[in-house]
């Protein structure tokens, strides 16, 4: 179960990063997210998510 969380948090980390980024940047220049700041709050929001996950990996 510990792996488990642990990749599962480190998977909805990355994914909130990348939501962050296009949600405050240009890149890419195709996505519908981009400088959508609705998208970088999901970010933080998935991001926070991911890493109580992977603290409650290593309780």
């Amino acid at each position: 179960m510990r792996r488990f969380l642990l990749v599962a948090g480190l998977f909805a980390l990355a994914v909130g990063l990348l939501w962050i980024g296009q949600g405050t940047g240009p890149w890419p220049r195709s996505s519908f997210m981009v400088n959508q700041l609705q998208w970088a709050g999901y970010g933080a929001a998935m991001a926070g998510f991911g890493l109580v996950l992977i603290w409650q990996s290593n309780q």
